[in-house]
């Protein structure tokens, strides 16, 4: 059931919501771009750049007088090394999931931005929209972060003693996932009781 809105927006008001439709899609095809050259690097066969975090790791890096040796506290660096073929897809997978999510949100987001240009603001439609970007982002961001640690766990293993090395095996930032996961929550109740406002309203008249 789709319930439409009686209030239909400005001129300007859509003039902005396809410029943000735009927008997306133009950072949709930059995040596709970036992947595709990812996955070509990663199946290239020859040594890759990893991104790979520590905790607290020892380490010396000459930014002393003359060049000389200071030991430091490393957090994270960019390793070039070859991997195991299973870092390798699992490097590759994370890149799929990571263009299948933004695409799916994207796309979420036009769909609600074509029909709030119509005036439908509140329906069933636009809480599923609503609901399926917010989560796919979520579960997309995740599942990428987990893939990326996965590569980044097996270019440790290949240049070092791994027993000897502070690296982060699984690392993961939780307060951007829980503010995220709460706008999205806000976001998809405000929908939710929306429509539901606008189904008692409508029949009362």
């Amino acid at each position: 059931m789709t319930i439409a809105s009686d209030i239909r927006p400005s001129r300007g008001d859509r003039v902005a919501l396809w410029l943000f439709v735009a927008v997306g899609a133009v950072i949709a095809v930059a995040v596709a771009v970036g992947a595709a050259l990812r996955i070509g690097e990663l199946l290239g066969g020859g040594p890759i750049r990893v991104a790979a975090e520590f905790i607290d790791q020892r380490a010396t890096a000459p930014i002393g007088p003359d060049g000389s040796d200071v030991e430091v506290l490393l957090d994270r660096a960019v390793l070039r090394t070859a991997v195991p073929p299973i870092a390798t897809w699992a490097g590759v997978i994370g890149q799929l999931v990571l263009v299948i999510a933004f695409t799916t949100v994207v796309l979420c987001l036009i769909l609600l931005s074509r029909r709030l240009s119509r005036g439908r603001i509140f329906g069933r439609s636009s809480t599923v929209l609503v609901g399926t970007a917010g989560i796919t982002g979520l579960i997309g961001a995740a599942a990428t972060r987990f893939f990326d640690n996965m590569l980044a766990n097996a270019a440790v293993a290949q240049v070092s003693d791994y027993g000897d090395v502070r690296n982060a095996v699984l690392s993961i930032e939780p307060f951007p996932f829980v503010v995220a996961a709460f706008a999205v929550a806000i976001v998809c109740t405000v929908f939710v009781i929306g429509e539901r406002m606008q189904r008692e309203t409508e029949g009362l008249v």
